[in-house]
C-alpha cells in the first residue's frame, strides 16, 4: 500500500492538517501530495509549471479533490481531468465541507467516482478517511493506464 501516491488537492490549512493527520491515524503511510489550488493541482496532474519534470506515469493511486479552490475551482480541474485520455479513468474523490446539493449533481455528471462531504466531528473524520484509504488504496482496482 505504501507505493501508491495520494494527491490531496487542499487549500484549507486546517482541513488540510486533519486530513493528513487522520491518514497517519489511520496507519496509511502512502506518500502524500499536496497542492494548495486548482492551477497547482493540473500542473501536477499533466506535468507542467513547477512540475514539468515529473515522469506522467508516476500517477496518483487517488485524487482527493476540494471545490472551493483559490485560481481553479475543482469542478474545472475535475472536468479537464475527465476531458484527457491520459488522466481519464484517474479515481478523483471529492472531499469538501459543501453541502450543496448542485455540486452532488454537477461533481457526477462531469465524472467524480466518489463525493463525500468532511464530517466536522474528528473522530466521524477519522472514520471517513480509513474507509477511503481501504477502498481506493486497498480493495479498489485502478485503470492501467
Amino acid at each position: 500500500m505504501e507505493d501508491k501516491t495520494i494527491l490531496l488537492v487542499e487549500n484549507n490549512p486546517d482541513d488540510e492538517a486533519l486530513t493528513l493527520r487522520a491518514l497517519k491515524k489511520n496507519n496509511v503511510r502512502n506518500k502524500v501530495v499536496v497542492v494548495r489550488d486548482g492551477a497547482e493541482a493540473l500542473d501536477y496532474l499533466f506535468c507542467t509549471g513547477a512540475y514539468a519534470d515529473r515522469d506522467p506515469r508516476d500517477r496518483p493511486q487517488v485524487v482527493l479533490l476540494d471545490l472551493k479552490l483559490p485560481k481553479v475551482d475543482g469542478m474545472e480541474v475535475l472536468r479537464r481531468i475527465r476531458a484527457d485520455s491520459g488522466t481519464r479513468t484517474l479515481p478523483v474523490v471529492i472531499l469538501t465541507s459543501s453541502k450543496e446539493e448542485q455540486d452532488v449533481i454537477n461533481s457526477y455528471t462531469i465524472g467524480v467516482n466518489s463525493y463525500v462531504r468532511k464530517p466536522v466531528d474528528f473522530i466521524q473524520f477519522v472514520e471517513a478517511i480509513r474507509q477511503l484509504g481501504l477502498y481506493w488504496l486497498v480493495l479498489n482496482e485502478t485503470s492501467p493506464r
